[in-house]
């Protein structure tokens, strides 16, 4: 099986998310609310059973956000961790700032993804053997320091004051969505970094730590540390995601201390 063919893979997997995604309307549907204040639609539900259906192979494991986690996965090489709708508050109000995340995990990294937002129409997929391709009319930043950078931020984050000690700080912050969504915009070019203050499950940013990695860019817990993949409890701690540009400035270390 070659990375090429995982690629395929992923791309016909989003094709069937977004028809599947056709008869709802973000901003006229329904929700549910989960264990933790986590709202749920029927079109999350629907996306999800099409990707389980598609995604999974014989021998590979799976982590799925709308579906129970079984322990199997912790004895698989090759693992799917998706996210059918990431960011379903925003999809709930009609921001369109949610998306579908498909990542892959393979030897406990992340490998390949692909992150698509069928609301701006934005498909951004990669490995760490292709690099990464964007399809979207989002334009390109290349902040060469922090300084200048556009941040992106949770928008959960913001409305909450978490965000309120980078007030004063010069690069922009923009507020948005889908974590996933983030991250991958951080990947294509689009975004220079985005960083978390709470923990966020591997679902959630699998594909995109795949997609900055494909892209040269650097991924890594708040401490410095390197997050790991396919773990017993799927919580991740807060972490950062950033170009290969601004890695190397230490001005982001020392802001996060």
């Amino acid at each position: 099986m070659t990375r090429e063919h995982d690629l395929e893979r992923i791309n016909r997997a989003i094709d069937a998310a977004i028809a599947t995604l056709a008869p709802f309307t973000p901003g006229a549907i329904e929700a549910k609310m989960k264990t933790g204040d986590d709202p749920v639609t029927a079109a999350d539900l629907a996306v999800n059973e099409v990707l389980l259906d598609l995604l999974p192979q014989e021998g590979e494991g799976w982590l799925f956000e709308e579906t129970a986690d079984g322990t199997d996965r912790l004895t698989r090489e090759r693992v799917w961790v998706v996210d059918p709708i990431d960011g379903t508050r925003e999809f709930v109000q009609g921001i369109p700032e949610w998306s579908v995340s498909i990542g892959l995990i393979e030897n406990g990294r992340p490998v390949a993804g692909g992150v698509c937002n069928p609301a701006t129409g934005e498909r951004i997929t990669g490995s760490i053997e292709t690099g990464v391709e964007y399809i979207g009319d989002r334009p390109p930043v290349d902040a060469p320091s922090l300084a200048t950078a556009v941040v992106l931020a949770s928008r959960s984050e913001v409305r909450r004051g978490e965000w309120d000690r980078f007030a004063d700080e010069p690069f922009t912050i923009v507020p948005m969505g889908s974590v996933a969504y983030k991250l991958a915009l951080v990947a294509a070019g689009r975004a220079d970094a985005t960083w978390t203050v709470v923990p966020k499950h591997e679902w959630d940013i699998a594909a995109g730590a795949a997609l900055v990695t494909a892209a040269g860019g650097w991924i890594a817990l708040l401490d410095g540390s390197p997050p790991t993949w396919n773990n017993p409890d799927p919580l991740v701690d807060d972490f950062i995601a950033t170009s290969a540009a601004l890695a190397a400035d230490p001005a982001v270390r020392e802001l996060l201390r």
